[in-house]
């Protein structure tokens, strides 16, 4: 029945193509325009069917379409055997193959006795031939109830199920500055497959504060309707704070292959204005870590916000040298505490924040207060604590006649977990633990000499100073007497 339909409609539509085509050039527009809207509705009297369009991006292009996204993960798992044309996308380093429906390729689906037909469609529109695809969905006209309540509603169920059993997380970075068309096709992040090794037994932290984290974490991940109860957005923030080297970026890993989450790596200096800031948080996922490291040396938004007095006060060529500096970015910091917890942060769910930085004190108190930053977290040197973790992963030992001296030595020298790691990772397969120990044990000394001849320095500059000082203030009295 489908095709004698189809066939009919095909010599209708014929017909109607070629009385069009020997119609006089000199009708005017407007009355081809009328018979064009009288045509489609003529075939829509005459065709059972109807049509349902799935765009590929919302008109805005803000962000792509979930509802095309679970669409093509259903094909592709449903209905690409039935396809001729496919197009292959290969995951986890070439070991996995996704198929989906070519361009201009058709599949026929069944649900429940229901038979639908499914069209990947592209069109080119505008002046720069912008492509635009879509997915159509045909059924007929009888069946449309169940198709737009029931079966529409399996497709995206089941869409999203797919995607979460075949995830891949990944690691984001934002695009620079592009035109709209850029943004359109490319999107404003960039991928690449994450796969840190960093783990929490990997971590050389305390294992008390690991512990305390760790808790944090999964009575964050367990907390969808508290954080609904008290009406607030899905997510917490983290502050990372300390030395360079002292394992912030391990812990944003450890983090995420934790939880099972996306990062998104938002370079601030990259972002043209608070409306670009928006747009890459729209397009952020759920289940997210979403961060911004060094924000000590993200733009001109970690200092004390100036009074509006001082403001006005600032000389215009300082402005301009501010402004060349930060490349054209007008980020404020209204902009980016919006961003954490203004209106435009609840437009999702399930995401960590965090910030790094190695200077704490730089940062506007607006920045990191609780509610926005919820958890500040000090990554700080190692201690003997953290040495047993790293001698445990490094040389696969638990216990050494040199642990206490080592023990005693980081107790009185300050190195990061970075450094003590560097001396702990054998550079030839002759090296064995206790060679390693040993050098670690030099690099300790060495390092405590620096600081002794460091802190002796400061002493002479300080006293310098301070000599400095009395002579001026004796010079001041003499010509007071005087």
């Amino acid at each position: 029945m489908f095709a004698d339909n189809m066939r009919q409609l095909g010599q209708l539509i014929a017909t109607a193509m070629f009385i069009w085509a020997i119609l006089p050039e000199w009708f005017h527009q407007q009355f081809r325009q009328f018979l064009e809207k009288y045509f489609v509705k003529l075939i829509g009297y005459v065709c059972p069917y109807i049509k349902i369009k799935f765009d590929e991006y919302n008109d805005e292009y803000f962000q792509r379409s979930k509802a095309y996204a679970a669409i093509e993960r259903y094909l592709g798992a449903n209905s690409s055997d039935k396809a001729k044309r496919l197009k292959a996308n290969v995951f986890r380093n070439c070991k996995s193959v996704v198929l989906n429906m070519d361009d201009y390729e058709e599949v026929v689906d069944k649900f429940k006795g229901v038979t639908v037909w499914w069209a990947s469609c592209v069109t080119i529109r505008g002046r720069n031939e912008e492509e635009r695809r879509f997915y159509r969905l045909t059924c007929h006209r009888k069946d449309r109830d169940f198709v737009t309540k029931v079966y529409v509603k399996h497709v995206l169920d089941e869409g999203e199920a797919i995607a979460l059993r075949s995830r891949q997380r990944k690691l984001y970075t934002n695009n620079k500055n592009e035109s709209a068309w850029d943004v359109y096709r490319r999107g404003t992040w960039s991928s690449i497959v994450f796969e840190h090794p960093s783990t929490f037994d990997t971590l050389a932290m305390d294992p008390r504060k690991k512990k305390e984290i760790l808790d944090d974490l999964m009575t964050f991940s367990r907390s969808k309707d508290y954080y609904k109860k008290i009406g607030k957005s899905w997510k917490r923030g983290y502050l990372l704070y300390g030395p360079p080297g002292t394992g912030k970026s391990s812990m944003i890993a450890a983090m995420a292959n934790l939880l099972e989450y996306d990062i998104y790596d938002l370079e601030l200096a990259s972002v043209k204005d608070n409306t670009g800031l928006r747009k890459l948080l729209i397009e952020t996922s759920s289940k997210s870590i979403i961060v911004i490291e060094d924000i000590d040396c993200s733009l001109d938004l970690t200092g004390q916000r100036k009074s509006k007095k001082e403001d006005d006060k600032e000389d215009e060529k300082e402005k301009k040298k501010k402004k060349k500096k930060e490349e054209g970015s007008e980020v404020t910091l209204s902009g980016l505490l919006n961003f954490i917890d203004g209106l435009w942060s609840a437009c999702g769910s399930e995401r960590l924040i965090v910030f790094t930085t190695n200077h704490v004190k730089k940062l506007d108190p607006a920045l990191i207060r609780r509610g926005r930053m919820d958890k500040h977290i000090e990554m700080s040197y190692c201690c003997f604590e953290t040495f047993k973790v790293l001698a445990k992963n490094y040389l696969d030992i638990e216990s050494h006649e040199l642990f206490e001296t080592i023990g005693r030595m980081l107790g009185e020298t300050k190195m990061t977990p970075a450094d003590v790691a560097e001396n702990l990772m054998p550079k030839s397969n002759e090296e064995v633990a206790e060679i390693c120990l040993k050098k670690l044990i030099k690099s300790l000394e060495d390092a405590k000499e620096v600081a002794r001849l460091k802190a002796m320095e400061d002493e002479k500059i300080k006293a310098k100073d301070e000599e400095d000082e009395d002579e001026d203030d004796e010079e001041e009295e003499e010509e007071v007497d005087s």
